[in-house]
C-alpha cells in the first residue's frame, strides 16, 4: 500500500525514537526528506543524518540529539497536510514559540527555516514546525 504522507511519517519515526530514547532512526529515503533533514541539522535539533544503503531499499539514519537526558525536538507537528495544503508568503510566515522554534518551509529556493525564507524574500509551502 502506498504511502500518503512520507514525511509525516519520517517526522513520526523521530518523534517516537526520541520518545524511546534511540540513538538513530531509519526512514525511507527521499530528496525532499533529506532535504527536511538539512535543515534540522543546520538548525541543532538532530546530530546528522545519512544515507544507508544496507537494506533492500535506499533509507537515511537520522542520529537523534539529546541534552541532559531530554530530546532535543520537544514539539515536531506536520503544518501542510495532503488534505490541506498551506502556503504563506515571506511577510506572512508563522513564528513557532515566539521565535524559540522554526517553521520547515518549501520554497522556490528550496527548503529553508522560516528565518532563512524571511532574509531571501520567499515564500512558499510550510511544511512542519519544530520547537
Amino acid at each position: 500500500m502506498a504511502m500518503t504522507d512520507p514525511l509525516g511519517d519520517m517526522l513520526t519515526r523521530i518523534r517516537n525514537g526520541q520518545q524511546a530514547k534511540k540513538d538513530s532512526v531509519l526512514s525511507p529515503a527521499s530528496k525532499l526528506r533529506a532535504n527536511v533533514l538539512e535543515v534540522l541539522q543546520r538548525e541543532g535539533y538532530i546530530r546528522g543524518w545519512s544515507q544507508d544503503e544496507s537494506g533492500k531499499h535506499p533509507a537515511l539514519r537520522i542520529e537523534l540529539k539529546y541534552f541532559e537526558g531530554q530530546p532535543a525536538i520537544k514539539h515536531v507537528a506536520r503544518v501542510s497536510k495532503p488534505g490541506r495544503r498551506v502556503y504563506s508568503g515571506s511577510r506572512e510566515l508563522p513564528t513557532v514559540r515566539n521565535g524559540l522554534g522554526i517553521s520547515i518551509v518549501s520554497t522556490p529556493r528550496g527548503v529553508l527555516s522560516d528565518a532563512e525564507a524571511r532574509a531571501q524574500n520567499v515564500g512558499g509551502e510550510v511544511l512542519a514546525e519544530v520547537f
